[in-house]
């Protein structure tokens, strides 16, 4: 997901927001927003009362409100009902909550952090890789991460030359591209790892990510160098693209006798990882005991 389309968190809980270059301004999603102020079960409906009661006391804000496509829970993506800052502001005094003003807080923190990455693209790089490490990934898997959203950036750049759609047609492009090098559907990939509405990519093994990258860098080059003129011509190319990182990975598997697409998510991943590191803190204490003890 692009800066331009984030997903930002508060309290552990998920705001979609989308960046406008020309205003220069976030737009976040209104749902998610009235959901972490109010609790409630449903959202859409709460936010659908209080939109009709700030319509007949005749705010502004249902008249400004905008809408957007934002990402759903479904993978696809929909128009949903977006406030810039200003407008959330006024949103909030409308809804009693006491994350008010913690909610306002945050709302700031975001905005300045806008800023300061526009006028140095190094901090958001930095940030992010404070927040993986904060979740336990390992150096080496946060450096491969990082390359992988640039080799990302770069394919949804070629996209974009091509007049490929942002949405449904990323979409599926990108699955052919996943079943093509891994010989599962992104959504068929999420299942086999747990997966719900996690990232996937965020969910890969350092090898998986490699050979992702593979495909998507290599449909990336052949995209430049046969120039297609549609979606049509696009598919074929992804599926070209994912077939090399595909040969690719049956090769490894046929050399180690071991499967390179695996079950392992984060969260198991990151748990066998600290299990890891207990043994042999444990082994090294024992090393020093005996060490310690030797006549």
């Amino acid at each position: 997901m692009s800066k331009e389309n984030a997903i930002k968190i508060f309290e552990e809980k998920q705001v979609r927001t989308h960046w406008d270059e020309k205003q220069e301004k976030w737009y976040f999603s209104i749902i998610d927003v009235v959901s972490i102020l109010t609790d409630s079960p449903n959202p859409r409906k709460y936010w659908s009362v209080l939109k009709a009661r700030l319509k007949a006391e005749g705010s502004e804000l249902t008249t400004n409100c905008s809408q957007l496509k934002m990402k759903s829970t479904d993978g696809k993506f929909y128009l949903t009902d977006v406030a810039d800052t200003e407008q959330l502001f006024r949103l909030i005094q409308s809804v009693p909550s006491k994350k008010a003003e913690p909610f306002k807080l945050w709302l700031a923190k975001v905005g300045r952090e806008r800023i300061y990455e526009i006028e140095d693209p190094e901090i958001g790089i930095d940030r992010l890789m404070e927040t993986y490490f904060k979740k336990g990934y390992s150096k080496e898997w946060i450096n491969q991460r990082l390359k992988s959203i640039e080799v990302r950036k770069e394919l949804t750049d070629e996209w974009d030359k091509r007049g490929i759609k942002q949405g449904q047609e990323y979409a599926s492009l990108t699955d052919i591209i996943t079943k093509g090098w891994s010989g599962f559907s992104v959504k068929l990939y999420k299942k086999h790892k747990g997966l719900k509405k996690e990232n996937l990519r965020d969910n890969m093994t350092n090898l998986e990510l490699v050979l992702n990258m593979l495909a998507e860098a290599t449909t990336t080059e052949i995209s430049k160098e046969k120039k297609p003129k549609n979606f049509t011509e696009s598919k074929v190319i992804a599926a070209q693209g994912g077939k090399i990182a595909g040969n690719t990975r049956k090769e490894i598997e046929a050399k180690t006798g071991k499967k390179v697409v695996t079950s392992l998510n984060a969260k198991t991943a990151l748990k066998a990882g600290l299990r890891q590191n207990e043994l042999k803190r444990k082994s090294l204490n024992s090393h020093i005991k005996a060490v310690l003890s030797y006549p």
